[in-house]
């Protein structure tokens, strides 16, 4: 990986650097809080890497969680990610051992940015697609182990701070819905998601609104893989559409 791969990386991750600063400082100062030090902070980024899993993870060392809750909600909570690497298989057919790290650094914004992001011409995919993981990985580090080293310096009442993954989360779908050809899977992940939400209830309707959603889905793959394939440009960054005319370069 070259110069000119994160330099093609960076502006794609901009939103996510300002997201992980803040949410990853956030985190640093929550855990500073329970008692554990920036140390702490960076172990759990290296070795957890997951938002929602590391905040969870503070209020059970806090409590002194036993191992099998500690396993069973952690599998609760990142359970969206079985779906999440399923849809990106193709992508990282093809990489190596980066494979492993890339299933590894597969997070919530992460996620979002390569399920539609296209290499720039003369830049390998594979690269272009490990450079943003790898991004995205040390804004998270390095907003958690500031959080821990402020935290250990000051006060910090920490109260709604959390709320900032929600907010990155949000600017990056808005994002990806101006960009979609098809506004469907979106659409059906919402009436999925408020039908769950209607029938489980809040504690319970995470897994019936993804098994919902993957059955929805996996029916209706064809009329979606045929409308993408309709969309000028949208497979690969325009790429063939500029080899065939039908694009200005």
């Amino acid at each position: 990986m070259n110069r000119k791969t994160l330099a093609a990386a960076f502006p794609l991750t901009v939103p996510v650097l300002m997201g992980y600063l803040a949410i990853g400082l956030a985190f640093g100062l929550m855990l500073q809080s329970a008692g554990y030090g920036p140390g702490w902070a960076l172990l759990m980024c290296l070795t957890i890497y997951a938002g929602s899993g590391q905040y969870l993870g503070v209020s059970l060392l806090a409590t002194g969680a036993p191992l099998a809750q500690v396993a069973f909600l952690t599998l609760m909570v990142n359970f969206r990610h079985l779906v999440y690497g399923l849809s990106l298989l193709e992508k990282f057919r093809g990489m190596g051992r980066r494979k492993l790290y890339m299933i590894f650094s597969l997070t919530d914004e992460t996620y979002a940015l390569l399920s539609s992001a296209q290499a720039p011409e003369g830049v390998d995919e594979h690269d272009f697609y490990f450079a943003v993981a790898l991004l995205d990985h040390s804004y998270w580090i390095a907003g958690s182990v500031l959080g821990g080293v402020l935290g250990a310096a000051l006060g910090f009442d920490t109260t709604g701070v959390d709320f900032a993954m929600t907010a990155l989360f949000l600017v990056i779908a808005v994002g990806q819905w101006k960009a979609a050809g098809s506004h469907l899977p979106a659409l059906l992940g919402g009436v999925a998601t408020l039908a769950s939400l209607a029938l489980a209830g809040a504690e319970d309707m995470l897994l019936p609104a993804l098994g919902i959603i993957v059955a929805v889905l996996t029916l209706l793959r064809p009329r979606l893989d045929g409308a993408r394939n309709r969309t000028p440009g949208k497979n690969r960054g325009g790429k063939q559409d500029r080899e065939e005319g039908t694009v200005c370069p």
